[in-house]
């Protein structure tokens, strides 16, 4: 089990470049790379939802990591997702991801099973065990089934089980609870960081430790600056470009109603860095519904309105 330095800052999760015939689009995902670390990033998040880690077969997961970390080479951390549905198959992952050369691995709670909170627990110390680098939970309800309830995450942190959080509940009060208990109990090592890239702004406010921002794959300069600006105190300036990215995010729209809301909001995301030239393709894993030509040039309008063109 291993303790670290609070992870702080903007840390997108890495969208997955695909090739035509779903293959992972290494050029692209280098390329890609590089864009986020030209925006000033201090960390990255590959395997996560914005990853399409849970279309990805496991040999392409082991491509990303190969990938991403070697190109990286130490520049910022690097943490990988190693979601899976229960801890022995998780464990598998993070053997993977150690020997890749993450520097920190993220996981859920078990899924499609339904489990206790004692359980949940016992879990993420099973997954820390076997890890020897931090292990971040993924706070994720609507996908898993499971709330990490703030004392559960405060009980792992203090046993140093956890190194930190990302939040992705969109449960406010709930964050600033643990924001709240990790002072109380004297925990500053343990990280909290938001994924609700549209209340950035509150959550840094609050006293949350940095963002994983899906948006920040198309606009990583946008959440930098934000967060540059809420670090001098400067929260008029913090919220205006909240605000600014709140508009860009409409684009995630663009897929109306004969797809979901995921399949629209990855689309949006891949058509964008398609569109500024990052990625070669647009293609999402399958069974995702692609975007029509009509709905990646909306895209386009959101980003011209953006200046992002």
């Amino acid at each position: 089990m291993t303790n670290a330095t609070a992870i702080s800052g903007v840390i997108p999760p890495v969208c997955t470049p695909l090739t035509p015939e779903f293959e992972v689009d290494t050029v692209s995902l280098t390329r890609l790379v590089d864009h986020l670390l030209d925006g000033g990033v201090d960390g990255l998040f590959i395997l996560g939802s914005s990853s399409e880690v849970a279309f990805l077969p496991d040999g392409h997961r082991k491509v990303v990591l190969d990938t991403v970390v070697g190109h990286v080479g130490g520049q910022v951390p690097v943490l990988a997702g190693v979601i899976d549905m229960t801890a022995p198959r998780v464990v598998d992952h993070v053997r993977t991801a150690v020997a890749a050369g993450a520097d920190g691995i993220v996981a859920t709670a078990p899924f499609y099973t339904r489990t206790h909170p004692a359980e949940i627990a016992i879990h993420f110390r099973t997954i820390a065990a076997q890890a020897g680098v931090p292990l971040y939970a993924y706070d994720l309800p609507a996908s898993v089934h499971s709330k990490l309830g703030a004392d559960l995450l405060l009980e792992l942190a203090a046993e140093g089980v956890l190194a930190g959080l990302k939040d992705s509940s969109g449960d406010e009060s709930g964050l600033r609870e643990v924001i709240i208990g990790r002072r109380d109990r004297g925990i500053p090592s343990f990280s909290v960081l938001t994924g609700s890239e549209l209340t950035v702004d509150s959550a840094l406010w609050m006293g949350a430790d940095g963002v994983v921002p899906g948006l920040g794959n198309v606009d990583p300069h946008g959440y930098v600056r934000l967060l540059r600006a809420a670090s001098k105190g400067d929260w008029a300036a913090a919220r205006t470009e909240q605000e600014r990215l709140l508009h860009l995010f409409r684009l995630v729209n663009v897929g109306g109603p004969h797809m979901g809301r995921s399949s629209s909001a990855l689309g949006a995301f891949k058509a964008a860095l398609f569109l500024r030239g990052i990625i070669a393709h647009p293609t999402t894993a399958l069974p995702q519904i692609p975007l029509d030509a009509d709905e990646i040039a909306r895209v386009g309008e959101h980003l011209a309105d953006a200046e992002l063109g």
